[in-house]
């Protein structure tokens, strides 16, 4: 018994500490009276005689499944109750009943009630055929209520221990002490519902705004503060700010104001500010009025300027604006624009391109505007010169340039070949080439920023690939060729052109009409022929001069030693061989 007794207040005060000290920390408001009713288990915990005959037997009282409970409590605080507490169960064996009294002490979180409580009363237990034994009894333990609704609480569990001192002394000899006074140990379990009445409602919460300064010019910064009261202080406040003009931002209790660009007026800032955790009147919102005032409003002043304030033609001018705000707001300058020539930039800075200008003097205009939407513009002139007449060149590049009278260089069938990309460029076209090469060089020390252009071709009929191939090889043995006798390599410039850029069958007529080494007699015994004559004027490298842009004279040397080979055989109507000088140097 007195081990009992032991186990018994040490586990008390166990759970007064653990509880009151989670208690003291709630600021909850407690309800006036809280009453559980519920669903009750008992182990009782105690051997005990359950019939008179001798000698008397002692039984192990089993788990008693059938009972009920309740408990009515009043608040004195938010912390300690007074508790009133009754419960019975049911075995065929028999039943034992408990009333009792004693302290409460809750704590009372967000969710989630905890409770211990302490109480001494009466215990009447019966135990087979004897009759009702009333004794002093105790019920020690606590448990966790969570709410559901207004003032109801599910009782999730309650677990008590049950201590009762039983006496059998009128029936139980002297010999079986622990049969005559048995120490009851039991374990009691319970879930249910508890209803929680009266007490002092919350106080909702309120908020007061402000915001300083009150009044501002437009531009300048406002902060605006909510201020909260009857809040939780033990929850963190979710705040959302609005306001019918400028840009506010801000998360907590205080947020900014940008009034940029927000017309001169009154306004209000809005705080919208909840309670997360709170179920029922965890919301409340707050305002404040502030008046944004418009500054003056004068134009912004613009000025260009020009450097140089005169070229001539196709020469670039530098431009700038310098604008300002009488009222120290941003400006901006754009819409750059000239009366000829071209103007390029943006801001403050542009150029002027007189390129294509006529001789005389071009306006520049340009505007400014202001963050305001006010704006204003001006103007700068730049004189435009005529550029002097070239110089003339000197007479020897002017034999160069007549001597350079370029012609194209042609080409067997399918020549070069993939394997003999080296070959197909028949001694006639050498020639022609070696007269190039001598002639250009010349025309290099007069001219040296001069390029030779080399565009090759093919005849339509391989596929697109093998005469893009194809006529890269035909530009690239002429290039070779050229370099071999003395033209700089960074001096040629070389295209591959496949069958894209062939001579119409019109083309290639007019040229054998045109040639003027050619006979009557001849040209009627080529146009005959014409579809190999067109396809053989298509297997050409073209030459164009850069400094002058003089292309080469696209005409079928058919005078040439070698015209058959380059034509591809006795299809045409070509001369086995020149039978005069020719006009025009190849």
């Amino acid at each position: 018994m007195f081990r009992a007794k032991n186990q018994f207040c040490y586990l008390l005060m166990l759970i007064l500490v653990v509880v009151s000290g989670a208690a003291l920390a709630q600021d909850e408001e407690a309800p006036k009276v809280d009453v559980f009713v519920g669903y009750q288990w008992l182990n009782p915990g105690v051997t005990v005689p359950t019939s008179a005959t001798s000698p008397v037997p002692g039984t192990k009282l089993p788990s008693m499944a059938k009972g009920l409970g309740a408990t009515a409590t009043y608040n004195f605080s938010k912390i300690w109750g007074l508790s009133v507490d009754g419960g019975g169960n049911w075995h065929d064996i028999g039943h034992e009943t408990t009333l009792s009294i004693g302290p409460r002490v809750m704590w009372r979180g967000d969710g989630l009630n905890l409770f211990a409580h302490t109480m001494l009363g009466l215990n009447q237990l019966k135990a087979g055929s004897l009759d009702s034994r009333n004794s002093l009894g105790a019920v020690l333990g606590g448990g966790m209520d969570i709410p559901l609704w207004h003032g109801i609480y599910w009782r999730v569990f309650e677990a008590d221990y049950v201590w009762a001192a039983l006496h059998y002394s009128d029936v139980v000899p002297l010999t079986d002490p622990g049969l005559r006074r048995p120490d009851q140990n039991g374990v009691r379990l319970r879930s249910g519902l508890v209803f929680s009445y009266g007490g002092k409602k919350p106080e909702p919460m309120m908020a007061a705004c402000s915001v300083q300064p009150t009044e501002v010019m437009m531009g300048e910064p406002i902060t605006a503060t909510a201020t909260v009261n009857n809040a939780n202080p033990k929850h963190t406040l979710a705040y959302d700010w609005s306001s019918t003009g400028g840009k506010i931002a801000g998360k907590g209790n205080t947020a900014s104001i940008d009034t940029n660009g927000v017309a001169g007026g009154d306004y209000a800032a809005t705080a919208k500010i909840t309670d997360p955790k709170m179920k029922h009147g965890g919301e409340t919102s707050c305002s404040a009025k502030f008046t944004v005032k418009e500054p003056p409003k004068n134009p912004p002043t613009l000025s260009l300027s020009a450097n140089p304030t005169s070229v001539q033609t196709g020469g670039t001018v530098s431009l700038s604006a310098s604008c300002t705000s009488p009222d120290n707001v941003p400006v901006n300058v754009a819409n750059w624009t000239a009366s000829s020539g071209t103007v390029s930039g943006t801001g403050n800075a542009a150029t002027l391109n007189t390129a294509g200008a006529q001789p005389g003097a071009i306006t520049v205009n340009a505007s400014c505007s202001d963050s305001r939407g006010l704006n204003t513009s001006a103007s700068t002139q730049v004189n435009v010169e005529a550029p002097p007449p070239p110089p003339q060149p000197s007479p020897e590049v002017q034999r160069l340039e007549a001597r350079l009278a370029l012609h194209s260089v042609y080409f067997p069938t399918a020549q070069p070949t993939p394997t003999k990309p080296n070959s197909g460029l028949l001694p006639s076209q050498q020639q022609t080439l070696t007269s190039l090469a001598g002639d250009f060089q010349k025309y290099l020390e007069a001219k040296p920023d001069a390029h030779l252009i080399l565009e090759g071709h093919a005849d339509p009929r391989g596929s697109a690939e093998y005469n893009q191939a194809l006529s890269e090889r035909r530009v690239n043995i002429t290039k070779n060729f050229l370099v071999s006798h003395g033209i700089p390599e960074d001096h040629i410039e070389v295209k591959a052109l496949g069958d894209q850029h062939n001579l119409s069958a019109e083309e290639v007529k007019s040229s054998v009409e045109q040639n003027p080494e050619l006979t009557t007699e001849e040209r009627g015994r080529i146009t005959k022929n014409m579809r190999t004559i067109i396809l053989a004027s298509n297997r050409r490298v073209d030459v164009t001069l850069s400094t002058t842009g003089q292309t080469s004279v696209r005409q079928f040397p058919f005078n040439a030693a070698d015209s058959l080979t380059l034509i591809g055989g006795r299809e045409g109507a070509a001369k086995k061989a020149p039978a005069k000088k020719r006009t025009k140097k190849q």
